[in-house]
């Protein structure tokens, strides 16, 4: 098993970035964070790694996606309570977010998520595992 997560994700400004995060309660690791990257602290051992995009294109030979216009990728955050996630998104859009979609009620599961300032998808959502279906 892997002990952590770094999520890379490429964004275009940092201040503003950090910014946002921190209107949803988040803080960043001071040791990993500077003006080209910030080290974002989501949960034990689950970080995001924000990188100003020439930054980011030092890391790879592809070109860079812009997430406004295409999906790179769903980052997924599960916590505690259906109030939660619909609190989380609140503040989320409260900091500038957009909800590409509607919230989704499954019974055992709910989930909203947010657009972040340079389009990254988050889905936060609350699960009961004991209601869920035997199979999915």
């Amino acid at each position: 098993m892997f002990r952590q997560i770094f999520v890379n994700l490429p964004i275009q400004d940092m201040a503003r970035s950090q910014a946002f995060f921190k209107a949803l309660g988040l803080s960043f690791n001071p040791r990993f964070t500077n003006d080209q990257g910030a080290c974002l602290e989501i949960g034990e051992n689950f970080h995001a790694m924000l990188l100003v995009e020439p930054f980011f294109q030092g890391f790879t030979k592809l070109p860079v996606s812009d997430a406004r216009k295409a999906t790179e990728v769903l980052i997924a955050l599960s916590v505690d309570s259906r109030a939660e996630a619909e609190e989380v998104v609140r503040k989320a859009v409260a900091a500038g977010a957009t909800t590409p979609n509607e919230p989704k009620d499954y019974g055992f599961m709910f989930q909203h998520g947010f657009a972040d300032l340079d389009g990254h998808q988050w889905e936060v959502f609350w699960m009961d595992e004991n209601a869920a279906p035997a199979q999915m």
